[in-house]
């Protein structure tokens, strides 16, 4: 308990550094972003040609090419795996608050990422971590900044027009997180005149943007909070500039274990997958991701399983069935 409220106010501590940040960039807490609201609803994605995004991916190889090659050939202390991922989000990555000075990142998507060093490099520390906000997974990746993405990304329509993604490796849906005490209930009529916070450039706006419109979110919830990450919508919460986050369940219930004051209310409202998301053309490093991810899942010592039991099992239940994602299909033919 005591490492957990040291972690807890690590994490409050340095969101509330990013909030006040923030805030002296936006015009107002309220403030909405215009990339975010411009994400397409998934019944609109659905109407275009991929309609099952989870499914556009390259069947998986263990040959290198191009884009494998660039990275073993980095030299010195530069031959490492550039990976995007959080450093706030409980169970997924974060930074143990036990470490020390150097602030070791753990997690769900740490695990992976040092499963996919190993394979590529020899060395699962082999790794250059780069913390990114939400909004900046997918420019990071179009500029080069990082060879691959691994920060609980759901892969949707909009997104698989820009980046390529791997094979599912979580399956997860948006959920409402509210105090304890509060009214709300879920998804549904008791959010009317709640003040609700997302993170830009996420699923969840577009949700709830494409929701209220279409009548099934009350007209008079108020979605124009929007943050950089999403610790920083429960820190909102905690200051009661916020009434409800709506975010992945997988984030939501981790946020829940860092505060015992607030609980995930109603059940997942949608369903979507977690990806490792690389760019459009590096169909070599595409392949060699998802052989790994089939490794990793059929691992049962020290893969998929093992991973969830060590990081997501006291927070999202001892059954791993839930969030096992289904069985992969390679249907990106370019």
């Amino acid at each position: 308990m005591g490492a957990m409220a040291t972690a807890c106010a690590l994490a409050l501590t340095f969101a509330l550094l990013l909030t006040c940040t923030a805030a002296t960039s936006r015009t107002g807490a309220g403030a909405t972003s215009p990339a975010a609201q411009t994400l397409p609803h998934p019944a609109e994605e659905a109407a275009e040609e991929c309609a099952e995004p989870e499914k556009q991916t390259l069947p998986p190889s263990s040959a290198d090419g191009p884009t494998i090659d660039a990275i073993k050939n980095r030299r010195g202390e530069k031959r490492k795996l550039i990976v995007g991922i959080d450093q706030n989000s409980y169970g997924w990555g974060y930074r143990d608050p036990n470490s020390g000075e150097s602030g070791t990142l753990e997690g769900f998507d740490i695990d992976l990422v040092h499963r996919i060093a190993e394979d590529i490099l020899g060395d699962a520390d082999a790794v250059q971590f780069k913390a990114i906000p939400t909004d900046q997974r997918i420019p990071a990746i179009q500029d080069g900044r990082v060879d691959m993405v691994v920060r609980t990304m759901t892969i949707n329509c909009a997104r698989v027009r820009d980046v390529a993604f791997s094979a599912p490796y979580f399956r997860t849906g948006q959920q409402v997180l509210a105090p304890k005490s509060s009214p709300v209930e879920g998804y549904d009529e008791t959010l009317a005149e709640r003040r609700i916070c997302t993170a830009t450039g996420s699923t969840a706006y577009a949700q709830l943007e494409a929701d209220r419109k279409a009548g099934r979110l009350p007209a008079t919830a108020d979605i124009r909070t929007t943050v950089p990450n999403q610790l920083d919508c429960l820190v909102r919460l905690q200051l009661g500039e916020v009434d409800a986050v709506v975010t992945d369940g997988a984030l939501a219930a981790g946020q829940a274990a860092q505060d015992p004051t607030v609980q995930l209310k109603g059940e997942a409202f949608t369903t979507e997958y977690y990806g490792v998301a690389m760019k459009k053309d590096a169909d070599d490093l595409v392949r060699r991701v998802n052989r790994i991810l089939v490794d990793f899942r059929a691992d049962t010592g020290d893969g998929w399983q093992a991973s969830y039991r060590k990081w997501l099992s006291a927070t999202m239940g001892q059954d791993p069935a839930r969030s096992e994602p289904p069985a992969p299909e390679y249907l990106r033919r370019n």
